[in-house]
């Protein structure tokens, strides 16, 4: 804050000094060197404001940097033409020559600070390619190079004629503040927040700079200015305006508030072939023009043949690049489309899924009635006076039931949806009731299951429910490759090292050991990635739950192996597993 009130107070003292010079400063060599001083004194003070908030803008977006960059660049230019206007009237004490070579450098310091809009940096990044940008900027720099030797080189390189070259000069000039302050008057109405005020302070300062120069102009044409002229004080004004507007910017919020608008894109594309068919317009008004001399004719015909050819290789090439950079966008827009289709079917299989577990459930409540009179009646019969042979059947009954019944809370636990809710799960308890919903589809299939269940497993902090899921299809998955090479049986094998539980799903049943061939697919291999939805889902579950689910590279070999953390008290990973697992589902 002080070096913002620092420099804000440098700036007005100079304009109070540039005031006080014209009102009290007679005419004389004195006024002109102290005014022409004063004003390169402000053009460097806010070059340098400018530059600085350059290099502090490092850590913003590309096209903020860019552009700082360029209305650095046209402070620059507009300090060099001050710096060529004093070296005449300060250095050497004789009058600025006309025409005056820094014309061109005066006319030109508003082509960077028209491009630096043209990027509309209040606008967030957009995804294009960065040749469009530099062409956008290469042909608002040729179409404005032309406008100034297409109006003005004539009458000074081809027929010297110092009334036409002003008058051509102040015109070319006049048109190019109005489009700056034109696009600034846009983006004023079109943004918002830190960058409307930004936006308005330009073309506070832009408008005073070209009420300014019309004054000036005035009084010229009225033979009543002179350097240090009471008609100095507005442009000393409108300087020092400018160099404030970078302290300005750094107490606004200039991050990106706007997402991309194709308005924008659009104009600029039919800005560029208008300015285009401008250049064949000045070509034709210059043939049927009878009045200009024929060696300013011919330089006009021919500058206009040759930028009309330089700029139109340029909007074609545009064309293009905007082409190429369709026809990735509608291959980005197919692809979205079959991932929203496939997202769809898996939503859909997710919703049948889901039916299908309240069927399920539903069933199972409905089988529970008949059970538990079956196994009343059977305990009934078990009690009472029967022959021996009748009784034993009475057991069996009672055995079956039970073992229905075991099978049927499997069922209404594996079907329950409710959230996630972590606790010390004991692995092999979960296993084993896998293993009873798996068993009447494998006693169908004519297969078994090998559990080789190590004792005095630490328990894991987990949802049951959910590694119930996994279990039970990594074994649907082991099982489905039982036709295919192996025998008939599959295994389940746990053990626990470093911290770590580990369930091993395999093919066979003599596999057993820490340095195995399974252990050496698995970890040789690294895991790779899943090979369907189903999977993918089951390894988002593991992962979840702070551990990690491994299987082969090789399609070919069907093994899996689960890997969770031995749960250690209640931890802050805990709650936070929770809330994470909570989302998750099979």
């Amino acid at each position: 804050m002080s070096r913002y009130k620092l420099w804000v107070g440098l700036l007005l003292a100079l304009v109070l000094a540039e005031m006080a010079a014209s009102v009290l400063m007679p005419l004389g060599n004195a006024l002109t060197v102290i005014s022409d001083m004063i004003q390169g004194a402000l053009l460097l003070a806010g070059t340098v404001a400018f530059i600085s908030t350059t290099i502090d803008s490092r850590g913003s977006s590309l096209h903020i940097r860019a552009f700082w960059l360029l209305m650095s660049a046209g402070m620059v230019l507009w300090l060099t033409y001050q710096g060529m206007w004093n070296y005449f009237e300060v250095l050497r004490g004789v009058d600025v020559p006309n025409p005056f070579l820094g014309d061109i450098v005066l006319f030109m310091h508003l082509v960077p600070m028209i491009a630096a809009l043209a990027i509309l940096p209040h606008l967030r990044e957009e995804d294009r390619n960065e040749n469009i940008r530099l062409l956008d900027f290469a042909l608002l720099l040729i179409w404005w190079i032309f406008v100034y030797v297409y109006s003005v080189i004539p009458w000074l390189a081809v027929e010297l004629n110092e009334p036409a070259y002003s008058a051509n000069y102040n015109l070319a000039y006049l048109v190019e503040k109005v489009v700056l302050l034109g696009a600034l008057s846009v983006l004023v109405y079109t943004s918002d927040g830190g960058w409307r005020t930004l936006y308005a302070q330009l073309l506070g300062a832009g408008t005073l700079y070209a009420s300014s120069s019309y004054l000036a102009n005035w009084a010229i044409a009225r033979k009543v200015y002179y350097s240090g002229s009471i008609y100095d004080v507005p442009l000393a004004a409108s300087m020092a305006w400018a160099g404030a507007i970078p302290l300005i910017a750094r107490k606004l919020d200039l991050s990106d508030s706007r997402p991309p608008q194709p308005f924008f894109g659009l104009w600029v594309t039919r800005l560029s072939v208008c300015a285009l068919f401008s250049i064949l317009w000045a070509a034709t008004h210059t043939a049927l023009n009878s009045t200009l001399p024929a060696g300013v004719k011919s330089f006009r015909i021919v500058a206009s043949l040759i930028t009309m050819v330089i700029m139109g290789v340029g909007v074609f090439w545009r064309q293009r690049l905007l082409r190429s950079e369709l026809s990735l966008l509608l291959e980005r827009s197919r692809r979205s489309l079959d991932e929203l289709k496939a997202l769809q079917a898996r939503l859909l299989q997710s919703e049948k899924l889901a039916s299908l577990g309240q069927l399920v459930g539903g069933a199972a409540h409905e089988i529970n009635n008949p059970l538990t009179a079956m196994l009343g009646y059977s305990d009934l019969l078990t009690v009472s006076d029967l022959p021996p042979e009748e009784r034993l059947h009475a057991l069996k009954i009672g055995e079956q039931v039970r073992r229905t019944t075991t099978l049927v809370a499997s069922l209404l636990t594996f079907a329950r949806q409710a959230p996630a809710r972590l606790a010390q799960v004991d692995i092999n308890s979960v296993l084993q009731t896998a293993a009873r919903l798996l068993a009447p589809q494998l006693e169908t299939d004519h297969s078994k299951i090998n559990l080789d269940l190590a004792s005095a497993l630490p328990p894991v902090m987990a949802d049951s429910n959910q590694i119930l899921h996994v279990c039970l299809h990594l074994a649907g998955q082991v099982s489905a490759q039982l036709g295919r090479g192996y025998d008939s049986n599959f295994s389940i094998r746990t053990h626990h090292r470093n911290g770590l539980v580990l369930v091993d799903f395999y093919p066979g049943r003599d596999i057993a050991g820490p340095e195995t061939a399974l252990q050496s697919i698995l970890e040789s291999e690294g895991g790779a990635k899943p090979s369907s939805l189903s999977l993918s889902a089951c390894c988002r579950i593991i992962e979840e739950h702070g551990g990690r689910l491994l299987q082969p590279l090789d399609p070919g070999r069907c093994a899996f192996r689960v890997e969770l953390k031995v749960a250690a008290g209640k931890s802050r990973q805990a709650a936070a597993m929770t809330r994470s697992a909570a989302r998750s589902g099979l």
